[in-house]
């Protein structure tokens, strides 16, 4: 990989607020208008918005949908803490600065991609879907949540080897877009597997004979647990993994040094940002 091509495609925008819909488990999807922003971002990259002129500190939330053409950007978030529920309260009209996008995107060079993601590590497996939507790509995408999905799941009509009987809740965009999805959830949802998201990716890859298995890799956001146990995964059949990491960021470009973690490198241990040498790694060398 390349370091540092995206280090040029920075920008700080005044965005409207063109929606901002309140979801059910305290999440929201925000959109604004940054055409800086939507015209350059990749599957995997994020923003650090401004969430209120009463809190200076910037948030990163990860882009989940951009239009190049209409210039919007989408972002999926869930309250935590003071600066998202601040973020929560604001408007549509309203403005907000945004700096974006940022950080090493994905980078899916196989045709049979498999995505996970878990709780608000779903948007970039979003984003890298509607990428490949239209392509000769086959990709496959398990989103797994123990809150309220942020969308109402619908029965898939995209059928899939390996997968247990009842296991049909699919997200309807990915569905419309003609891209396979299963849901996993501990919370016993309708449709939903029942058990964890690397557990439906083992029945999923059984299902596959040899040649369709060896063109798998693997991409995944969410949880610190859940990327160690989809790089486990990887590693039990011998497939490329790549892993979007979520960490505390000051600054987001570089300068603070404050979401540095350890990733392994040619010649030993070595401390990256996850701002700007990641967010996305090979899932190898950090876990």
């Amino acid at each position: 990989m390349n370091a540092r091509p995206h280090r040029d495609t920075i920008f700080v925008e005044d965005a409207e607020i063109l929606s901002h819909e309140a979801l059910d488990g305290d999440q929201h999807i925000l959109r604004v208008q940054a055409p800086q922003c939507a015209a350059a971002a990749l599957p995997g990259q994020f923003a650090h918005i401004t969430v209120s002129p009463l809190r200076p500190m910037r948030r990163p939330i990860s882009i989940m949908r951009h239009s190049p053409e209409q210039g919007w950007v989408d972002f999926l978030y869930k309250v935590v803490g003071e600066g998202t529920r601040l973020l929560s309260q604001r408007q549509s009209g309203e403005r907000l600065s945004v700096m974006g996008p940022i950080g090493r995107p994905f980078e899916v060079v196989s045709r049979r991609p498999l995505l996970i993601g878990g709780g608000v590590g779903m948007p970039p497996m979003i984003c890298i879907a509607e990428s490949l939507k239209g392509s000769d790509s086959q990709p496959f995408v398990i989103l797994g949540s123990e809150v309220p999905f942020p969308f109402h799941p619908r029965p898939s009509q995209l059928m899939l080897p390996g997968i247990p009987e009842g296991v049909i809740a699919a997200m309807p965009l990915l569905e419309d877009w003609g891209i396979a999805s299963r849901l996993a959830s501990l919370q016993g949802y309708a449709g939903c597997f029942d058990g964890y998201v690397t557990d439906l990716a083992r029945h999923w890859l059984d299902g596959l004979d040899a040649q369709a298995r060896s063109e798998v890799t693997l991409h995944a956001c969410g949880p610190h647990p859940m990327l160690e146990a989809v790089v486990g995964l990887a590693r039990d059949y011998d497939l490329p993994v790549q892993v979007s990491l979520e960490e505390y960021m000051a600054c987001a470009v570089g300068g603070c040094a404050g979401c540095v973690v350890e990733v392994q490198t040619d010649t030993g241990p070595a401390m990256q940002r996850v701002c700007v040498d990641g967010p996305v790694f090979d899932g190898y060398r950090v876990f």
